[in-house]
């Protein structure tokens, strides 16, 4: 049933219980109006905000953030939720899900929605970093005041399951913030089904539309479940007339001289309990003894409120909410230790205290509220709950209006964005006989002490302002990474040349059929980074043709290698090392991308020790398509050098994929971890991608460390991430292959390369200042070539398309390939392709305008059974 909150007595906008709707005073002024089902105006006010983006906000009564309430309503709302979904998903369903919830609004919601679904862990995401801890996830919320969160699990296998992911927030207003999520979500972890909780469901048929549209895209099923559902209709100018109303009200209090926290003469809202909850809630009796219009109490005259602390005992290690996980086995815990913290608190109550305020903090919404909760089912006093917030609202003293009062103070728990301004709404003036804030540590500062902290401005406004402290919950960390690996003990490359940041999992089997690698990859239930290929072992035709093209190719790769050198040297902006004259000398840091930058990273480094006399130290680490650079190793990295001397090294380009990873990977790193400098430009050997402006040729031509696998590259294999195996304080994991010693040429290849040095040094130098004064800006022309290619062959997601000599032999020692498209004319360079197409049964087509001289597809719907290599026996 749809109804639009009706028009009372003398224009005022009342709901149909005959109260003043506290959303009357907005929707009069800006033609707001809630339509849906009868309880939207029990459940939702109406404020105003200052944010750019979105003017009105939708104040929700039964959430414990803006309104006080009685935590028995909030907490029930939240577990009947949570009751819905567990009979939505069933038994099985229910006993395999994971709840996430939304900071900041929602942390607390989240946690009661996993209380009434049972026995299911929780996380909500947060904005508060933790130094060393690897972000699993990060998504944007468009409309907030403060977008960013991040996910950041103390256990990340706890979003790595293929069980119901449930996702909770606060309102659904136009499904952008849970579209963001389960794209993120989706991508490092996919699973078969989401569920979608939230108070109100406020979005439009049009985005409600897109929310199903997106299910099917990403092939996986999405439901909603809401405790009521409706639409705002808002007229085109409501930003425009908000940000006036706002600006004018602010203006005129100033003018004024009224402070932020004036008091009413209205009582504490009172709402029924959700239906089914079991939450019995008693009805307020008792009107609200206030001062007239503006004033406050006075200044409480017993101690100051730092001396009013309040020892809960909390339980050691406990976690204080969810930002790292929260398990079943934590709710045993907080349970039983719930009795016991609440009698403390109200022992610490003056002895008259009737209507008792727990305020959270933030993030901090669950501890608080079932503090809350148990303090009003055995104190026999009347308790509210509510949390201060970031939100910055408009206060307005009007009965049809959600946001009465607003204390504003400084932040105080040092956060990651700065400092700000902090709030709390409809405390101040509200008749409570005593406040009690519980903070986190974190938050437990000279700011929240000060005279304009919040301990401060709660003291103006009521006779006793008590604090509870809980343990900010840090999760164990090593107290240092582990130092590189090197060889021999982990590679065939000597120890100086370059140090692994990886751990070893030799001796973890890892390897699957490339058929059963294939099909788990397509079908999105493994990803590629999971498993390892078996290693190819090559002929004696094949190993014939490798030597043969390192005898063709050696020059030509010297002086890439020269080239791309040289230039990095001469654009390295500063210098820590100087020469006997004085001159700035350029000291990179070489860091290339495990395994195919290795053997280009040493290569430059023989090549500035030849050249310069310079000794640069060389690490490799991974970096995984999906799922970002290793952050532990940039965290090493970043503990002892100068992240702006990082120079990231790789191979070659194709369509420049690990180009975009590197960049948006360094992008999440600075926001998790605050540490900047890292530069997102990778120097690679060749780039026929045009990809990126540091290289040494952009010909695509044959590398032959392209040709073969681990025996190219000191027995190393190509990098894994899994969960069960990599934990958050792990670098990435590899393999050394020491049973493959009596066929390694790692080595074979550097010295026949580096031994052409002298006679190509001229000719590299002089490329390198050529370079230098040119333009060189990525056109990403193969890019482009690449999304033609899959037009042409139907092909439908860009990763099956391997463009270049590199990537094609990829394909070919790798995954399942389709057929190999070659430009007309290539010479010896496809020789080696062409001998492991015939070997595997793979066509090879000339292709005219080719911006490669070879493609390699993987074909594009494989199954295992769809073999055949003329793409026949699958539909394209």
């Amino acid at each position: 049933m749809e109804k639009a909150v009706n028009e009372g007595v003398h224009g005022e906008v009342r709901d149909e219980a005959g109260g003043v709707w506290s959303g009357s005073w907005v929707a009069e002024r800006l033609g707001v109006e809630l339509v849906g089902e009868d309880r939207l105006t029990d459940l939702l006010g109406l404020a105003l905000r200052r944010n750019p983006k979105r003017a009105h906000l939708l104040v929700s009564n039964v959430l414990g953030k803006h309104v006080p309430q009685s935590p028995s309503v909030v907490y029930g709302h939240g577990v009947e939720l949570g009751r819905r979904v567990r009979e939505l998903l069933g038994a099985e369903e229910a006993g395999r899900a994971v709840v996430l919830g939304y900071a900041e609004t929602a942390t607390g919601l989240g946690h009661s929605v996993a209380d009434g679904l049972g026995l299911a862990p929780y996380l909500h995401s947060t904005r508060r970093p933790v130094a060393g801890l690897a972000a699993a996830g990060g998504f944007e919320e468009a409309h907030s005041h403060a977008t960013s969160h991040l996910l950041l699990p103390e256990d990340p296998a706890l979003l790595t399951g293929d069980g119901p992911l449930v996702l909770v927030d606060d309102e659904f207003s136009t499904g952008n913030t849970v579209l963001n999520t389960v794209r993120d979500l989706h991508g490092r972890y996919p699973r078969r089904r989401y569920v979608v909780v939230a108070l109100v469901d406020m979005r439009s048929a049009e985005d409600a539309g897109r929310l199903e549209e997106f299910a099917r895209e990403i092939g996986a099923r999405v439901d909603l479940v809401a405790a009521a559902s409706g639409t705002v209709r808002l007229p085109e100018w409501v930003l425009e007339k908000g940000q006036e109303l706002v600006a004018r009200y602010e203006s005129e209090s100033a003018a004024e001289g009224r402070t932020s926290a004036v008091a009413p003469s209205w009582p504490v809202a009172q709402f029924p309990a959700p239906p089914n909850s079991g939450v019995a809630v008693e009805a307020d009796q008792e009107a609200s003894s206030l001062g007239a219009r503006g004033t406050a109490r006075p200044a409480p005259t017993g101690p100051h409120p730092d001396d009013n602390r309040i020892d809960l005992h909390w339980p050691a290690d406990l976690p204080d909410g969810a930002r790292h996980g929260f398990t079943p086995a934590h709710r045993e815990r907080l349970e039983a230790a719930l009795p016991g913290m609440a009698a403390r608190i109200a022992d610490a109550l003056p002895a008259d205290a009737r209507r008792v305020h727990i305020l959270g903090f933030e993030e901090l919404m669950y501890a608080p509220l079932r503090l809350a909760h148990e303090l009003e089912r055995t104190a026999g006093v009347e308790v509210r709950y509510s949390t201060t917030t970031r939100s910055p609202v408009l206060a307005v003293d009007d009965p049809g209006y959600a946001i009465r009062t607003r204390l504003a103070f400084p932040a105080h728990d040092d956060p990651a964005d700065g400092p700000g301004e902090r709030y709390a709404y409809n405390v101040a003036g509200a008749g409570f006989d005593a406040v009690v804030a519980v903070v986190d540590s974190a938050g437990d500062t000279p700011a929240l002490h000060a005279p304009d902290g919040l301990l401060a401005r709660l003291a103006a406004h009521t006779p006793r302002v008590l604090l509870a402290v809980i343990p900010s919950y840090a999760p164990e960390r090593p107290s240092m990474l582990p130092e590189p690996l090197r060889g021999p003990a982990f590679s065939s490359y000597a120890p100086e040349e370059v140090g692994w940041l990886l751990q070893d999992l030799s001796d973890v089997t890892l390897e699957a059929p490339t058929e059963e690698r294939e099909e788990a990859i397509q079908s999105g239930g493994a990803h590629y980074a999971e498993s390892l290929p078996v290693e190819y072992q090559p002929s004696e035709r094949y190993q014939e043709l490798f030597h043969a093209a390192l005898d063709d190719s050696a020059a030509r790769i010297a002086q890439a290698t020269g080239v791309v050198t040289e230039t990095v040297l001469a654009e390295l902006p500063h210098s820590r090392l100087r020469s006997s004259g004085g001159t700035p000398i350029p000291r990179p840091v070489l860091v290339s991308l495990a395994r195919a930058g290795t053997p280009v990273g040493i290569l430059m480094r023989r090549w500035a020790q030849h050249r310069h006399g310079l000794d640069l130290p060389h690490y490799a680490v991974s970096i995984v398509r999906g799922r970002g650079i290793d952050a532990n190793a940039l965290r090493w990295l970043a503990a002892h050098h100068d992240p702006r001397d990082v120079v990231f090294v790789d191979g070659w380009t194709g369509k420049g994929a690990i180009t975009r990873e590197l960049a948006q990977a360094l992008e999440e790193f600075e926001k998790s971890d605050g540490i900047t400098g890292f530069s997102p430009e990778i120097a690679v050997l060749a780039d026929p991608g045009s990809c990126v402006r540091t290289y040494g040729t952009r010909e695509d031509f044959l590398i032959p460390s392209a040709c073969l696998n681990s025996t190219v590259s000191g027995l190393i294999s190509r990098t894994v991430l899994r969960a069960d195996l990599v934990g958050p304080n792990d670098f990435h994991g590899a393999k050394f292959y020491r049973e493959l010693t009596g066929t390694d040429v790692s080595v074979t290849f550097l010295d026949a390369v580096s031994a052409r040095f002298p006679e190509v040094e001229d000719a590299a130098c002089a490329q390198a200042k050529e370079l230098l004064a040119a333009d060189r800006s990525p056109s990403w022309e193969g890019w482009a070539g690449v999304e033609r290619i899959c037009a042409e062959y139907g092909i439908h997601d860009v990763n099956l398309v391997k463009p270049g000599v590199g990537e094609t032999t990829r394909v070919l020692l790798r995954r399942v390939p389709w057929k190999i498209l070659a430009r007309a004319g290539a010479g010896s360079d496809l020789d080696h392709v062409r001998l492991l197409a015939e070997q595997r049964g793979v066509p090879v087509e000339e292709a005219a305008d080719l911006p490669y001289t070879c493609v390699g597809l993987i074909h594009p719907k494989y199954t295992r059974g769809a073999t055949g290599a003329d793409g026949k026996a699958v539909s394209v």
